[in-house]
């Protein structure tokens, strides 16, 4: 209890020095012996709500992905009024340097640490479809920043929506409508992050590369992040941390898919745990029951798991009839289509520096071509 009111109040003191800002999420960066911060939420659907679920997530500035797998079973389109819902706001902080920006592809988030202040902004994010994958194990930094980005398609892109009989302007101008929104930090060569006109994609696999985010996240780290920052991406499903009382706690996200054939399937794409990982479960305290039944939930959330049986995490139960996807897979309609307005795309791997295996770049995509600029397909 008392923990948990220090962590409150920490997280107050943390909103409050932030509070000239906009609703970026600030939580209290814990000590370098500890990586657990934050604590969940429960709320109560209102009885007359119509709201789907992305009004929540919004709100609570979370992604789909992190709503669905805290909530299984719930309805994407029209979550029951009167129902509880869980918001996810406890985490366990990545295996990455605290420095800069690190986006963790597999659980949709990027933490941001500003120098000179013992605080972390974390901000839910839309990420690369299959195929067309975000980068990760690749460290880069924010060449530039641009307000108003424009965006210009490539051949490709023209392509694949002539095949639908459908076309596309040759630039979107500035402004609401474009698909990068109204702001973008532009890293490495030819990635970038932005904003969206489609908010609907934010915690789902939508974008051709790039990273997404809200209007309001977008523009908070427009104005708070310096051209130079470093940036960091990771694929890290299972988060572990020792924490300084020998607590032992696990956060397990659903991997992402990395074959059509996973995608498409019911079934849960396989976890495998890292080394550092299985050192932390592999202690004499951690009880083996809570484990095997995080591995199984798959909540999203950090379960102790050198406690008692009783403890560990509770099994879901999932509606027959309930039409739910997996948190790693495009829901049947995203909010670009419906918009008419196609994702922006990326028109090639980055740059990497010098010593580091670049990632693999996307088969569908072209080769690459001249450092990007407000008119490339970022």
């Amino acid at each position: 209890m008392k923990k948990s009111i220090r962590a409150i109040a920490s997280l107050a003191v943390a909103l409050v020095a932030f509070s000239q800002q906009a609703l970026a999420v600030v939580y209290p960066l814990p000590p370098a012996n500890s990586r657990l911060t934050g604590e969940n939420l429960e709320i109560t659907i209102p009885q007359d709500s119509k709201l789907p679920l992305e009004a929540f997530a919004a709100q609570y500035q979370m992604g789909l992905s992190n709503m669905l797998e805290a909530n299984p079973g719930v309805d994407v389109y029209l979550p029951q009024a009167g129902s509880k819902l869980i918001i996810p706001h406890q985490l366990i902080l990545p295996d990455a340097p605290r420095e800069g920006i690190v986006i963790n592809s597999a659980e949709m988030r990027l933490y941001y640490y500003p120098k000179g202040t013992k605080t972390v902004v974390v901000l839910p994010i839309g990420i690369g479809e299959l195929g067309k994958d975000t980068p990760v194990d690749w460290t880069t930094t924010v060449q530039r920043k641009k307000a108003g980005p424009t965006w210009t398609p490539t051949k490709k892109m023209h392509e694949e929506y002539a095949a639908r009989g459908e076309t596309l302007p040759e630039v979107f101008p500035a402004g609401p409508d474009n698909p990068m929104g109204l702001y973008a930090l532009y890293i490495g060569r030819l990635y970038a992050i932005h904003g969206t006109n489609a908010n609907f994609g934010i915690g789902l696999r939508v974008s051709h590369g790039c990273v997404r985010l809200r209007a309001d996240d977008i523009k908070w780290l427009f104005d708070n992040v310096p051209v130079g920052t470093r940036v960091q991406f990771i694929d890290q499903p299972v988060k572990a941390s020792v924490e300084p009382d020998g607590s032992r706690y696990v956060e397990i996200h659903n991997p992402l898919s990395t074959t059509e054939e996973q995608f498409k399937s019911r079934a849960p794409v396989p976890i495998k745990l890292t080394p550092a990982v299985s050192k932390i479960l592999s202690d004499a305290s951690v009880n083996q029951t809570i484990v095997d039944q995080a591995m199984r939930v798959r909540s999203g959330m950090p379960v102790k798991v050198n406690g008692l049986a009783e403890e560990a995490p509770v099994e879901p139960v999932v509606p027959q009839n309930a039409d739910t996807q997996a948190p790693n897979q495009t829901l049947p309609t995203n909010a670009a289509e419906q918009n008419g307005n196609p994702a922006p795309v990326d028109q090639a791997q980055p740059a990497v520096p010098a010593g580091q295996v670049p990632p693999a770049a996307p088969a569908d995509q072209p080769q690459p071509v001249a450092p990007a600029d407000e008119n490339s397909g970022s």
